[in-house]
């Protein structure tokens, strides 16, 4: 038996768990950091942070996959595979050698709008790092043998994720649906018929198109003298050409009205993958705030509306979400979960269900309350460690926020209200019957059942691409 000070010691911690999370996200500042432009336009941002003798390296290079050729989608992410595999005056193997001889890391990858290179060394090989990273950047090998690995990976890797889980491709099946013929419907790591399209040329031509001084934000925090690193960036950086072509553009796209059904056939499956999207909000939306604090209760934790519904006490699924993605110019608001074949429209049904619950209802007082503190509570930890630091500093960089984006996170989220929710379900939650949908599944058995959401184009799952061929 618990003794009642005991009880009454931890009700007492429990009461101030709120206001404990709260003075923790408050007292979150973003290090102050010093700005500088090289020559050829790069960005340079430096944070001195001494308490480990640790540098970690950002690196963002605008454009990404916008700069794919037509028809190759994957060209960037390919791209971001061999820079990895061989630079300067290294072989594949020697490059990973030189990394894991001192402990240190370096990854590259593509995203729909920029490269990103995340390097992190102890503070002694700090010299090491940036030639590793300049090597990457300047001097990739782009070997053909490495690049005929990395396509036939790649493309192992769509199969494989078709054979067994899908959910994987859900939002490139959703994303391609959604935004058919706009450039976010374009598939960063390509398809399997854009992937054979790709050749070595095609990554020497997005090389010397899109890759460039000019498009850098480059980001480092850590253990070193501000003063010091700044002239090593700029002999590593500052005279490395411009790129070749312009920085890609992207329009707003447009929302998407009515139910457009796709059916993913997926003979002999015994689960619905299903993803109902439309059209949401951009990283500088100005009630992104709003926004999360909304979809925190309604698809963004464990014990959300979703999860609640569908998993909790249905059990029709082990698990439901919605989300936000956030590009520059706006990007999808998804739910995406699966059931088994014979609980499809039970489940998709229950997901609209809780989507029309949250326009009549919104939210509570004791609702909003809890997703602030969940809120406040879990931001801390996202921007403490020196990768976590330079990556949040170059995403405010790459979206033109300031320093405000992270100071003054804590005061928004406390901010928000009943009106500030109330409009942000309004404005940026779409109603139940404006959802695009995306099914894969048995088509032979959920045909006839899903009509009843709207007008059905199906393809098979062993379609090359991830939208209907068009004739």
């Amino acid at each position: 038996m618990i003794r009642r000070s005991v009880l009454r010691s931890l009700l007492s911690c429990l009461a101030l768990l709120p206001v404990a999370a709260a003075l923790g996200a408050g007292e979150v500042k973003l290090p102050v950091y010093k700005l500088a432009t090289l020559p050829n336009g790069a960005v340079v941002a430096l944070v001195e942070k001494r308490d480990t003798p640790l540098v970690s390296m950002n690196v963002t290079l605008r454009g990404g996959g916008l700069g794919d050729p037509a028809g190759k989608d994957g060209t960037a992410s390919l791209y971001t595979d061999l820079i990895q595999k061989g630079a300067g005056n290294r072989t594949a193997a020697q490059f990973a050698e030189a990394i894991e001889n001192v402990g240190g890391s370096l990854a590259a990858g593509a995203g729909a709008e920029s490269i990103g290179v995340n390097a992190s060394f102890m503070s002694r090989d700090v010299d090491l790092m940036l030639e590793l990273v300049a090597d990457v950047l300047q001097r990739p090998r782009l070997d053909a043998a490495e690049f005929e690995k990395a396509r036939t990976l790649a493309v192992q890797s769509i199969v494989a994720a078709k054979d067994s889980d899908p959910r994987a491709l859900m939002s490139s099946y959703g994303d391609a649906w959604l935004f058919r013929g706009h450039p976010y419907g374009r598939s960063v790591g390509g398809s399997e018929a854009s992937l054979a399209a790709i050749t070595l040329d095609d990554i020497t031509r997005y090389y010397a198109g899109q890759v460039g001084g000019d498009r850098l934000i480059i980001t480092v925090v850590g253990d070193f003298d501000s003063a010091t690193m700044l002239q090593q960036i700029e002999r590593s950086f500052g005279t490395w050409r411009k790129a070749g072509a312009p920085l890609p553009t992207v329009p707003p796209p447009a929302r998407a009205t009515g139910r457009p059904v796709l059916l993913v056939d997926k003979p002999g499956a015994t689960q619905t993958y299903f993803w109902l999207g439309n059209v949401g909000a951009s990283r500088t939306d100005a009630a992104r705030t709003a926004q999360s604090v909304v979809n925190t209760v309604f698809g963004g934790r464990f014990t959300s509306m979703l999860n609640t519904e569908l998993r909790i006490k249905s059990g029709l699924t082990y698990g439901a979400n919605a989300s936000f993605s956030r590009p520059s110019q706006p990007g999808s608001f998804r739910i995406a979960s699966y059931t088994e074949t014979g609980k499809t429209t039970q489940a998709i049904d229950m997901a609209l269900d809780v989507l029309a619950r949250l326009h009549k209802d919104g939210l509570d007082a004791d609702q909003l309350r809890s997703s602030q503190s969940y809120m406040l509570g879990q931001f801390p930890p996202s921007i403490e460690t020196n990768g976590q630091i330079a990556a949040r500093l170059a995403d405010m960089l790459f979206h033109g926020l300031g320093p405000d984006d992270v100071d003054e996170y804590a005061a928004r989220v406390t901010q928000v209200d009943a009106v500030a929710v109330r409009s942000a379900i309004e404005q940026s939650f779409p109603q139940p019957d404006n959802l695009v949908i995306v099914l894969i599944g048995d088509a032979a058995k959920i045909r006839e059942a899903v009509k009843k959401y709207g007008p059905v184009t199906e393809m098979k799952i062993t379609d090359p691409r991830f939208t209907p061929a068009t004739k």
